[in-house]
């Protein structure tokens, strides 16, 4: 983070202070963010091509794997949010707007756009009565997002709430998220190795697991042996791979030496990038993370229809978690009794099956569309040409 930013006015007056043609900014935290605004950069680029884009991350997670990302004219670490750095940015870039995803309000930042009467859209946002915006001692950071122009929110709790404190610039428009997994169906590729490694047999697919996950799983994955799994693991160091196969009594393999000879019942997904295309071989999915800081993306299991489970910790900070337990297409858990429990229910009866899944590819059907509605207020609104 320290690196990245060293000489960033230099290197951003390269790259933009000589040029003719509009900028506009999109900022992302991290690499989760830039999935969710993802659609919206892409089918901004397409609409408006003669547009150079600005990408910006805060942190690492986002910069280092998205840093030569072919759609941004460039892609940098945001400036530390100083007075001096926000007029020093926009003095060189001078976009003609800016899009931050989900959150990220920084003070100076978008103080400095409302003073040069630059407009900032906040897209697939979501609120809540915890956050600081809505407490008493709050006023700072309600002046915040009143600066803003306009504020596209997931769901109409977020809008009244907004609408509580007397900021009227909201649409909902759902989560842009939900665009994108929607796409990964058209995208999805064959993958030689998990069928080869399927063979017949069913798939429990488990996305992004941690220590905690993989004990709660283990006895399902030990006992239930007509299903086959393919574990991608939130870690995927050498130790912590280990530590997953210690758990497991089956035979496993590591994805990046599956051979068509291999004999196993468990794939260990050790590489990245590949996971959301795996979950179209998958019968069930795990989500990870439900009991650490957050939980993993459910959206990409849920495009294939495939009923899920996860930790019951904090899912109730996700919307679609929440909305798709209340469903029945997802089912929070505690322990490896209650994994059991809900598993067997559905293993056993096929019509509860069926309609878990209808239930998961229903509500990204019905969930599309954010991207549309954002793009008709920029064209409208806004009158970009």
């Amino acid at each position: 983070m320290i690196q990245g930013r060293k000489q960033w006015k230099i290197r951003l007056g390269h790259d933009f202070g000589k040029i003719d043609d509009p900028v506009v900014w999109f900022h992302c935290a991290s690499l989760g963010e830039f999935e969710q605004g993802r659609p919206l950069l892409e089918t901004f680029h397409k609409t408006f091509p003669h547009y150079k884009i600005l990408l910006t991350f805060y942190s690492p997670s986002g910069y280092e794997i998205r840093k030569n990302y072919p759609n941004a004219h460039a892609v940098y670490y945001l400036p530390w949010d100083t007075a001096a750095n926000a007029q020093a940015f926009y003095d060189i870039v001078n976009p003609v707007a800016a899009f931050i995803i989900k959150y990220e309000f920084w003070y100076h930042m978008i103080e400095e756009s409302k003073k040069r009467n630059i407009p900032v859209m906040v897209c697939s946002s979501i609120f809540n009565q915890r956050q600081i915006f809505f407490k008493a001692y709050g006023g700072l950071f309600r002046t915040l997002l009143k600066n803003l122009n306009h504020i596209f929110v997931q769901n109409s709790e977020s809008l009244q709430l907004l609408r509580n404190i007397g900021i009227s610039s909201v649409t909902v428009s759902g989560d842009t998220r939900v665009d994108r997994v929607a796409a990964i169906i058209k995208e999805s590729a064959k993958n030689p190795i998990l069928e080869q490694f399927a063979n017949g047999s069913e798939l429990f697919i488990v996305g992004s697991s941690w220590p905690r996950d993989i004990r709660i799983l283990s006895g399902l994955i030990n006992h239930e042996k007509h299903l086959k799994f393919v574990i991608a693991p939130h870690e995927i160091d050498d130790p912590g791979i280990r530590q997953l196969e210690a758990n497991i009594n089956r035979p496993s393999v590591r994805y990046t030496r599956f051979q068509e000879s291999s004999q196993a019942d468990i794939l260990i997904v050790n590489t990245i990038g590949i996971l959301s295309h795996l979950y179209q071989y998958g019968k069930y999915a795990y989500i990870g993370g439900g009991f650490e800081k957050g939980l993993h993306n459910i959206l990409e299991p849920a495009t294939f229809g495939l009923p899920l489970f996860f930790g019951n910790l904090n899912y109730h900070k996700f919307a679609e978690a929440d909305a798709l337990v209340k469903l029945g297409g997802a089912f929070a858990v505690g322990d490896s009794e209650e994994l059991y429990q809900h598993y067997h229910q559905l293993e056993t009866d096929k019509d509860r099956y069926r309609d878990a899944s209808r239930v998961c590819r229903h509500y990204i059907g019905q969930h599309t569309g954010a991207t549309e509605i954002i793009m008709k207020y920029v064209k409208e609104e806004l009158q970009l040409k």
